[in-house]
């Protein structure tokens, strides 16, 4: 009897814990709803493979202080199961560790399980081997498709289960994504897509998570999926059912940047717009794409010719430190959004449209503190709008919010927060020489080109992830052929490969880079048959896979199907195509692991080469003094991979020039967008800068970096810097709290303008206007100088008094910090 009671005991005990922890999730047509309650969610993607296990905790901290209820991120298939059913879940692969993280800090989970993710990720994250089973056609109505589509999302469910991750068992996660941008493409699958887009609902379903499941860009998403919205706007979006709340799953930030191209930019001012509209217009949830960009570290997490940095001009920078203005304008604009939470998910909406693109938006109800917008949805023309008797000055392409409908707490174009300009700082470690001292060894090539240790052999030329099975970026196709005589000829290659590298008889004849991104090309060269033996040995090398449209794993790469014609005099061609071909995937380097640094690997020391292409690098430095992000500059170097302490940063590219497109002044009152203007670095370097986490590094003793240079470049420039804030500036309207902060262990070491009257221009440029306070930069100083944060109230009180009569004044401070 004793012990039944304890059993009860134990049993009621732990329900009552199960139910202390647990959360439930659903929704109606208004809001998600939490234990019951209607919420707005704010959410920000942070791809923890983009990122190291070392950086979790300080980025999501980060979110969580920029006003975030949630994180949100992919599940990358091909990173988990690069090899049928052998999997990898380690280091910034494991997925539970980075959900928990989230749940330490308090915060909700958005997990979106795809399993195709695009993301601008390899192939969209499909793994290279689903090609290799017979009858294969992914993403449609395919069985071989679905049956390992489904294994892979049960896999990560269960995983998911078993850790307690899933809110109705006390886990973090609230929401679940199933395919991703399908009903952007699906017309390229014809009727067959309708049936998978059901088989995909109908299989998440039966995987009973407890929580809802939601389909973006699906506008015939079967309930219960719910379908969102992705893109820079998504106020005019609505749900394809009545009980379906607005979703925003993807608020692009700013734009991923490709070698070719400067870098896109999205001004503070217009993503806090954004997400105004959204909530002004009955917004549940939003998601920025991306809070964090992060790295694309190795070689699956880049996708075709996108840059090894993914920093997106996302609120928290590549590094991991916060940007501003962007991370403190959209941090405000979360806490004037929280204050009316209730009115916005219970109160009763009214839209009054104005003239000129102006309207008013109410939410009011019995017992619930009202909230207002304002907005001017107008790109050119400011409004003074007279409310309640009072005026309210919207400028173009703005919200203005007023919890209660009285004051105006915010505005999304006016910028309160400060600007932070990062910059690198030669920063190195003591008794560090300022020049890297380097070693040598070249690419073991002897054996590929005489066409010998193929792996193996085929009568056609293959696709290269067929050929390859995506194992490495490099595969060399190799043919022999007898000629009966000497004779001059040209070598004819068509390839969809990104680059080619050809030899004849062990000479290397040429190479060949594809031009602005276009996969498709015809080498030639000129080349010397010789009587007798002959061989050609083509290097095939590729930057990513595509991974975006109808069918796009069918987008060939390599040299698949050629053809390949030596070319005599006349037009006589020879087609090699179909005679034997023999297959190499990936380098010697890289079978032998060189970027390991083992000890029993030769190096050479002296006469270190300079522009030698297939040439493998080898230096030690120390880690720089600090806790600042470290990148290394590798501008002088060609086209290659760097490992630093055989951490695959990722690779490198700086030879590649952006071109002339898109860098114009980004300034918010033309309403840019970055996919149209607001770039910069137009002829510069596509990237130099690579970052080198610190968990990478080793203190108190060598480390080593190992370049593989494939192009040929200069090794002797090569040096390593921290990211760190240079300059502060910042400007607000009178009454409002300028704060600066140096970020880190910085201070500001001095007070460069300071102006309290009516200064004008931007950080870097500001200029005094007609009326100043005379005492205000000493007062500024005295408050920040020697501080690695100061605050300071843009009033008279502090600051003296201005003397501007009948016109607004303004506080503008621009400071450095060392």
């Amino acid at each position: 009897m004793a012990m039944a009671k304890s059993l009860v005991v134990v049993l009621v005990l732990f329900l009552l814990s199960f139910l202390a922890y647990s959360t439930t999730v659903s929704h109606d047509g208004r809001a998600l709803l939490i234990n019951g309650q209607r919420r707005i969610i704010i959410s920000g993607s942070i791809h923890y493979p983009r990122s190291t296990p070392e950086m979790w905790p300080e980025l999501i901290k980060k979110a969580k202080e920029g006003g975030l209820d949630a994180i949100e991120t992919y599940v990358f298939w091909n990173a988990h199961e690069p090899v049928k059913r052998q999997y990898n879940f380690e280091g910034n692969l494991d997925l539970v560790r980075f959900i928990k993280e989230i749940q330490n800090a308090g915060l909700y989970a958005i997990v979106r399980i795809g399993p195709y993710v695009c993301a601008e990720w390899d192939y969209g994250g499909f793994p290279a081997w689903l090609r290799q089973i017979p009858g294969m056609e992914m993403r449609t109505d395919n069985k071989p498709f679905k049956d390992e589509m489904q294994t892979f999302t049960t896999l990560i469910v269960d995983m998911l289960k078993k850790e307690n991750l899933l809110a109705p068992q006390g886990g973090p996660i609230i929401l679940s994504q199933i395919e991703n941008e399908y009903g952007n493409i699906q017309s390229g699958y014809g009727a067959a897509a309708k049936n998978y887009i059901e088989w995909c609902a109908n299989m998440a379903q039966s995987l009973d998570i407890g929580v809802p499941w939601i389909m973006c860009q699906q506008a015939d998403a079967p309930q219960p999926m719910i379908n969102t919205c992705n893109g820079f706007y998504c106020h005019d979006f609505q749900p394809n059912n009545a009980n379906s709340p607005k979703i925003w799953t993807e608020n692009w930030t700013g734009w991923f940047k490709d070698w070719d191209k400067p870098d896109p930019h999205r001004p503070a001012e217009d993503v806090a717009y954004a997400v105004a509209r959204f909530f002004e217009t009955n917004g549940t949830v939003q998601n920025y794409y991306m809070y964090h960009g992060g790295t694309n570290f190795g070689r699956t997490s880049g996708g075709p010719y996108i840059t090894t940095s993914y920093d997106y001009d996302a609120p928290l920078d590549e590094y991991g430190n916060i940007r501003q203005p962007k991370w403190g304008h959209l941090k405000a604009l979360h806490a004037a959004l929280k204050i009316m939470e209730k009115a916005l998910v219970y109160g009763n909406y009214n839209s009054t449209q104005l003239e000129n693109g102006v309207q008013i938006t109410e939410f009011t109800g019995k017992g619930i503190t009202p909230g207002c917008f304002i907005s001017n949805s107008n790109t050119t023309l400011d409004a003074t709008v007279k409310y309640h008797g009072q005026n309210y000055f919207v400028p173009a392409s703005s919200v203005s919010i007023l919890p209660e409908c009285k004051e105006e707490v915010y505005n999304t174009a006016k910028v309160n927060t400060q600007t932070s300009i990062m910059v690198k700082k030669r920063s190195q470690a003591e008794d560090e020489p300022e020049e890297l001292s380097w070693s040598w060894r070249p690419e073991e090539m002897t054996s590929t080109l005489k066409g010998a240790l193929g792996n193996f052999s085929d009568h056609k030329l293959l696709d290269q992830i067929i050929g390859s099975g995506d194992k490495s970026d490099y595969l060399w196709y190799m043919n022999t052929f007898d000629h009966p005589y000497d004779m001059d000829m040209t070598l004819q290659v068509a390839t969809q490969g990104h680059v080619l590298h050809a030899f004849l008889n062990g000479d290397h004849v040429g190479s060949q880079y594809a031009a602005d991104g276009n996969f498709s090309f015809t080498f030639e060269a000129g080349v010397k048959i010789k009587k007798g033996k002959n061989y050609i040995s083509l290097l095939s090398g590729t930057i990513g896979h595509a991974n975006y449209g109808a069918r796009f794993e069918l987008v060939p790469t390599g040299i698949a199907g050629g053809p390949v014609f030596l070319i005599g005099d006349g037009g006589m061609k020879h087609d090699l195509s179909s005679e034997l071909w023999a297959y190499k995937v990936g380098l010697n380097g890289e079978d032998n692991e060189i970027y390991m640094d083992n000890p029993n690997d030769k190096w050479y020391t002296d006469s270190v080469p300079s522009m030698r292409p297939f040439t493998w690098y080898k230096t030690t430095f120390k880690a720089p003094l600090g806790t600042e992000a470290v990148v290394v500059n590798l501008e002088g170097m060609g086209k290659g991979v760097a490992w630093v302490n055989g951490n695959n940063l990722g690779r490198y590219w700086p030879t590649t020039i952006a071109n002339n497109q898109g860098c114009e002044l980004c300034d918010y009152d033309n309403h840019t967008v970055p996919d149209d203007h607001c770039r910069t670095g137009c002829g510069e370097p596509g990237q130099i800068w690579y970052h080198v986490p610190r968990s990478f590094l080793k203190e108190g003793e060598p480390n080593t970096l190992i370049l593989f240079e494939e192009a040929g470049g200069e090794p002797f420039n090569v040096n390593f810097q921290t990211m760190v804030v240079g300059t502060v500036c910042g400007h607000v309207e009178e009454g409002k709290t300028l704060t600066l902060s140096c970020q880190g262990t910085r201070t500001i070491s001095n007070v460069e303008f300071a102006s309290f009257g009516n200064p004008v221009g931007m950080c870097g440029a500001f200029q005094k206007g007609t009326c100043d306070s005379q005492i205000a930069l000493d007062a500024i100083q005295k408050a920040c100088v020697g501080k690695m944060a100061c605050s300071i109230k843009g009033s008279a009180r502090v600051l003296g008094d201005s003397e501007c009569k009948n016109m607004p004044v303004s506080l503008a401070v621009q400071a450095v910090c060392s």
